[in-house]
């Protein structure tokens, strides 16, 4: 072990930089003079800050003396609803506007014997370690509070120690970057073979070798899902519910179970459509094909499965019209306004037109290209999940002093 790494102090957060609140927003201060854009919970992410929707208030020559952030400021979130998430933090860069922060965060300003980044890394790995949940005031929200966050013990170490640690991570960084540029630049290229491949859905005029139907004339039936109150039992049967359905295949985490027999009629089968009927706007009308995941499977009456006639369309071909940003739109306007959600009457999606390929091999051409785009997208995000444990497990090694800069 290095020389730095075996000389570790325990030092209290509050010692090794300064910890304030940030200033309590109250209904006078929405219109007094001074008005300066301010951060919040919601903008406080972990590694990053979300400039997408900040709010101002006022505040007087010496509260922005005070609140004013600085580069190299570490923002924590104080307060959340999710005691996981409590102490989620990112470094203030400094290269936007100036800004103040609100009592939802608290501001960590680090003094000069501890580098910035080096500090970042050790809130990030208190949050995973669940450090800050341990500490935390637990209410309806939990709270870190600024007194208990500053009576921390920080592994103060030399800054030469500190510099490579941070060098170390930041290689394993660029890497989970690169990635997650790959990812995105993959999933721009789905998107346009999507809009390209389904142009006719725009068009006011139908190509040559396309129609436009009702759905109803090519989804001849639907099929509600089952309802029974479901559990964690896994000894039930696998029952997929609204949040089982992602990127248009069935997500299987989080599965409850229906502790009923279920019925033949209501069991998946391979290629069955299943379509979000129930959710909040933003998600409903989210579908997906069953690829038989499962030996055997249903679903929640909160989905429906749509039953296409297979000798004009193909199940696969009906998921990506479904999932195409026009067609979500066409959804989401003849849903209907529930409690807290909404609804979309499988009837009145049944009614919408559907434009498609009246040659089925040219449907499965467009759903193979996307299909192969889909296996690049998955193995990019295999390897991004793997390059973000491998990070995960060396910086725990680094500050714990198990391995040393020079070995990793």
């Amino acid at each position: 072990m290095s020389a730095e790494l075996d000389d570790v102090r325990w030092v209290p957060v509050g010692e090794v930089g300064e910890v304030r609140m940030g200033k309590q927003l109250s209904p006078a201060s929405k219109d007094a003079a001074g008005q300066m854009p301010y951060l919040r919970v919601a903008n406080v992410f972990e590694g990053h800050i979300d400039y997408g929707d900040v709010k101002t208030m006022g505040f007087t020559d010496v509260e922005k003396r005070i609140y004013e952030l600085h580069p190299g400021d570490i923002l924590l979130n104080e307060g959340q609803e999710s005691l996981f998430n409590v102490g989620r933090s990112a470094i203030y860069t400094g290269d936007s506007e100036s800004f103040c922060f609100q009592n939802t965060l608290i501001r960590f300003r680090p003094h000069s014997g501890v580098l910035p980044d080096y500090a970042q890394e050790i809130f990030v790995q208190w949050r995973r370690l669940g450090r800050f949940a341990s500490v935390a005031e637990k209410t309806s929200i939990s709270h870190l509070g600024g007194s208990r966050f500053a009576k921390m013990p920080f592994p103060l170490i030399p800054l030469e120690g500190q510099h490579r640690i941070v060098e170390v991570l930041e290689g394993a960084t660029e890497s989970e970057r690169a990635s997650k540029v790959a990812v995105a630049k993959l999933r721009s290229v789905r998107r346009g073979l999507v809009l390209n491949g389904m142009a006719a859905i725009e068009g006011d005029a139908t190509p040559r070798g396309w129609e436009r139907v009702p759905l109803k004339e090519v989804v001849p039936s639907a099929d509600y899902g089952i309802s029974v109150a479901l559990n964690s039992d896994a000894s039930g049967t696998p029952t997929l519910r609204m949040n089982n359905l992602r990127d248009g295949r069935p997500d299987l985490r989080e599965l409850r179970y229906s502790p009923q027999e279920v019925d033949s009629r209501h069991l998946l089968r391979a290629g069955d459509v299943l379509f979000n009927r129930t959710n909040s706007i933003e998600h409903v009308g989210r579908a997906g094909i069953w690829g038989g995941e499962l030996e055997k499977a249903t679903f929640a009456s909160y989905l429906v499965r749509l039953n296409p006639d297979t000798r004009r369309l193909d199940p696969r071909y009906l998921v990506e019209w479904l999932q195409h940003p026009v067609i979500r739109q066409r959804v989401r306007s003849i849903a209907t306004v529930a409690v807290q959600q909404v609804n979309v009457n499988p009837s009145r999606l049944r009614e919408l037109e559907i434009d498609l390929p009246v040659d089925l091999s040219d449907q499965a051409k467009l759903v193979s290209a996307l299909d192969t785009c889909d296996q690049q997208i998955a193995a990019e995000i295999d390897n991004l999940e793997k390059i973000r444990t491998m990070k995960q497990g060396l910086a725990a090694k680094l500050l714990s002093g198990k391995l040393t800069p020079a070995a990793a």
